[in-house]
């Protein structure tokens, strides 16, 4: 099936089995024993954007003992189920990975992704993982994004980088994986509604018009640095753009931004002067319009400040929350714990059928929204505080708030803090809802959990269409002793 060359090994006629990890396709091949680099490559090989049923060209860019990497040079056949991308950027960009799959075919790969992660790697006892729920809008579903300037803008394979001038070098778009200090210039994104493109072409544009350098990553200077555009449901635009310095062409540009897009409800700006991109630390400057934009959940009003944590998509999110809510089984009397609570979204989302609700979360922004969005939703009986979680949440943190009787938990994707998962384990409420953004580090809190805990109930929900990520929530009953 294969030949191998000097310098390289192609195979030849390759049928694609199944969808892998990571985005990644498998197939099952030989690569010969008499190969002196290593012997035998084993017989997986994972492969690049191609679709299970594609017949395949394969070249093998990476070889290893028991399995080996490549990426497709021809198809000799394509798949029935394989489609277009609808994307001009697709295999540049490295998002939306999996636009060559139909959704509904997405949707079992990241079934059997979590399924994978929590009974064949994890070894856990779980129940039937249901089918993803899918979401309604499969482009145009974000509602935020982050656009990075670069004056060494990556170098299409069309292009000739010799022939590029100086001036056509600046880019406006996404950082390319694997290469910190270059931008893929971005000339559609399908991942949000309008106006995020026409704000991002803008001023791209404006900057280049009136000799705003970009940034340069490997320097640390440049003036124009990242551009992020929030939207909501109901309609509001908040920007922010980042600068790295002062300068006299600040205020020009951000004017000219306002005029030329009055549906901008908030315009921030901010003056970054560090090594990295992260905002955390910095001080957004309201130049014009409100402070914050809103989201509505079924009768529930969300204030989105520029650091707050929302979920990036809206609409999944509120079935997302539903099932956590439905997990919850909540009579009314409970004490609930609704750990990472971010802006207090799901905190405030059970409230009504909890007696008391308490949140914690990192950052204090999002908790002085959590706070504002309790008051202005007319909830009294949630409270919430602001640090480290393993610093927070102790025992006699709990003691003096009281023993909850389930706990909510949606920690970022490296999962819990050990010194957090012990706490839940002493704390021992009745029900632990988790609801994780990676079902890797889950399973690795759940085998902890399971000591005194049994799951049961799995439901993965779809945040984000064409690409590999999948939320997942389990539910788990404390064990009788």
């Amino acid at each position: 099936m294969g030949r191998k060359n000097k310098e390289s090994i192609i195979l030849n006629g390759v049928r694609i089995e199944s969808v892998a990890a990571e985005g990644k396709a498998i197939a099952h091949v030989h690569i010969g024993d008499d190969d002196r680099e290593g012997g035998s490559c084993g017989r997986v090989i994972f492969v690049e954007y191609a679709v299970p049923g594609d017949v395949v060209d394969i070249l093998v860019t990476k070889k290893k003992k028991n399995y080996a990497e490549g990426r497709v040079i021809r198809i000799v056949e394509p798949s029935p189920d394989r489609q277009e991308a609808f994307c001009s950027h697709f295999g540049l960009c490295g998002g939306c990975k999996w636009q060559l799959l139909p959704y509904h075919l997405q949707l079992e790969a990241k079934r059997q992704q979590v399924y994978d992660q929590l009974v064949r790697i994890g070894h856990l006892d779980v129940p039937e993982v249901k089918p993803v729920i899918g979401s309604e809008q499969i482009r145009y579903y974000r509602n935020k994004l982050e656009f990075a300037a670069s004056n060494r803008r990556w170098i299409l394979p069309d292009e000739d980088e010799a022939d590029i001038p100086a001036e056509n070098r600046q880019g406006l778009g996404f950082h390319v994986g694997r290469f910190f200090d270059k931008v893929l210039d971005i000339s559609h994104c399908y991942l949000q509604k309008e106006p995020s493109n026409a704000i991002r072409l803008f001023i791209k544009n404006y900057a280049l018009e009136h000799g705003i350098g970009f940034y340069d990553m490997r320097e640390n200077r440049g003036l124009l640095r990242t551009v992020f555009v929030r939207t909501s449901e109901g309609g509001d635009v908040m920007v922010i753009v980042c600068f790295g310095d002062e300068s006299d062409k600040i205020f020009p540009m951000l004017d000219a931004l306002a005029e030329q897009f009055p549906q901008i409800s908030s315009l921030y700006y901010i003056v970054n002067r560090k090594c990295n991109d992260s905002i955390s630390d910095q001080t957004p400057l309201l130049y014009r319009g409100n402070d914050a934009i809103y989201e509505t959940m079924e009768d529930l009003r969300f204030r989105i400040g520029p650091k707050s944590f929302y979920q990036t998509n809206a609409s999944q999110a509120l079935e997302l929350y539903r099932v956590a809510r439905n997990f919850a089984g909540l009579s009314g009397t409970e004490t609930v714990y609704d750990l990472y609570t971010g802006t207090g979204t799901i905190a405030q989302f059970v409230a009504r059928q909890a007696a008391k609700v308490i949140g914690i979360e990192y950052v204090p922004e999002a908790i002085e929204d959590a706070v504002l969005n309790a008051s202005a939703n007319g909830i009294t009986n949630c409270s919430f505080f602001a640090g480290d979680m393993k610093d927070i949440l102790t025992s006699d943190f709990i003691a003096e708030h009281g023993r909850p009787d389930v706990m909510i938990v949606d920690p970022p994707r490296a999962g819990m803090h050990p010194d957090v998962v012990k706490t839940i384990l002493e704390a021992a409420p009745e029900r632990i809802v988790y609801v994780s953004c990676n079902p890797a580090s889950q399973a690795r809190d759940l085998q902890t959990l399971c000591t005194k805990y049994k799951i049961t109930d799995v439901q993965p929900v779809d945040m984000f269409p064409h690409t590999i990520h999948v939320e997942n929530v389990c539910r788990l009953v404390k064990i009788e002793e």
